[in-house]
């Protein structure tokens, strides 16, 4: 097991999944104690803009990352093990190396001016958060959604972070034509918990403040109680139901704490330094809404588990959110005002990258 650093979420760097050769000795770790890994951003020339879901379980169809890996921190991210397909961990190296799509704006205004583009809605973004912290130096995000404002493009926002209060002028916009839905994802209204799980988000009143601004500027918003941690989060569920509530909430949705891969090593491991006392009940907790296990990959079940507990549960939220005055349906967007962008000088231009320089950590100087 590893030992806790400063503002992070993940105690060690376990060997990624397609590695054949990954050094034993951590290199966060010194003779006299763990050191604070420092965040490296990465250029990364986008081969697809988008990722395009299949499952079922999800009401989108397309959604855009315009980052890779995360420095938020959440311990319990599914979305770690991405990081794996890039030779890296998904403990320290997901929340300290960040890979960032630059020319992610650029792309997606010559995605929506193809004549072949319906316009279906658009996550940003379904795997990492749009608005961690390198956001408010590089803008990747906001230059996106100057495209979808522009297009009159509708798109939902999914987000951790009080940052999105910065581009509430793009968002009133959306919302002028019905184009837009953002989710603040609240695990927790325990501020030392919430700094412990999601080291790097902005911190639960934060959240609420983000959601009172929103809903003061005319923008759907709803909270996201992802993910719902059974035996740690579960019993201030009503508070926070009712608090985001009062802040401006419509809407209400949760999905249950899945761990796939190595991330149930990271978890285990957070458990043991956080929670030692708690950590048998807790994953008990967990793996009774899963047939025992503590991830299932199922459609179906994967996102709200299985079983009676997991059942009892989902019943538990909607009479919850029932109470607080939050509906549990998705926002209703359209895009009858879409309208194709002009490629102006970028028309015919190729873009061009290698990974050489992709991989090559930028000096403070770029960002």
């Amino acid at each position: 097991m590893g030992r806790p650093r400063k503002a992070r979420g993940a105690c060690e760097n376990p060997s990624p999944k397609f590695a054949s050769y990954w050094p034993q000795e951590d290199p966060g770790e010194t003779p006299d104690g763990p050191t604070l890994p420092k965040t490296r951003i990465h250029w990364l020339g986008a081969v697809s803009l988008f990722s395009y879901n299949h499952s079922p379980d999800l009401t989108f169809r397309v959604s855009l990352n315009p980052y890779r890996g995360c420095e938020h921190g959440c311990v319990y991210c599914y979305a770690r093990p991405t990081h794996e397909y890039l030779g890296l961990s998904c403990g320290l190296d997901f929340e300290t190396k960040i890979f960032v799509k630059r020319e992610a704006p650029e792309l997606l205004r010559r995605a929506l001016a193809s004549p072949r583009w319906r316009p279906d809605p658009i996550v940003l973004s379904g795997v990492t958060d749009p608005y961690q912290p390198v956001e408010s130096r590089l803008r990747v995000t906001r230059r996106c959604l100057e495209v979808l404002a522009e297009t009159r493009h509708p798109v939902v926002v999914v987000t951790k972070s009080r940052l999105i209060t910065r581009d509430t002028d793009l968002l009133r916009e959306l919302a002028r034509h019905k184009a837009v839905g953002v989710w603040i994802s609240l695990t927790t209204l325990d501020a030392k918990l919430a700094s412990r799980l999601e080291p790097r988000a902005s911190l639960p009143k934060a959240r609420l403040e983000a959601i009172q601004a929103l809903s003061a500027a005319s923008i759907p918003v709803g909270v996201l109680v992802a993910p719902v941690i059974p035996g740690l989060t579960t019993f201030g569920l009503r508070e926070l139901l009712g608090k985001a509530r009062e802040a401006g909430a419509c809407r209400a949705g949760y999905t249950l704490l899945r761990l796939p891969g190595k991330v149930r090593e990271l978890f285990v491991s957070w458990l043991k330094t956080h929670m030692a006392q708690s950590e048998d009940r807790i994953l008990l907790t967990v793996a009774s809404c899963r047939n025992g296990q503590v991830n299932s990959s199922e459609f179906g079940v994967r996102l709200y588990g299985e079983g009676p507990v997991a059942d009892l549960f989902g019943k538990l939220f909607s009479v919850l959110a029932s109470k607080a005055g939050l509906t549990e349906e998705g926002f209703e967007l359209s895009g009858e005002a879409f309208r194709r962008p002009a490629l102006g000088n970028c028309e015919g231009e190729q873009l061009e990258w290698d990974w050489a320089e992709a991989r090559r950590p930028l000096a403070r100087e770029e960002l």
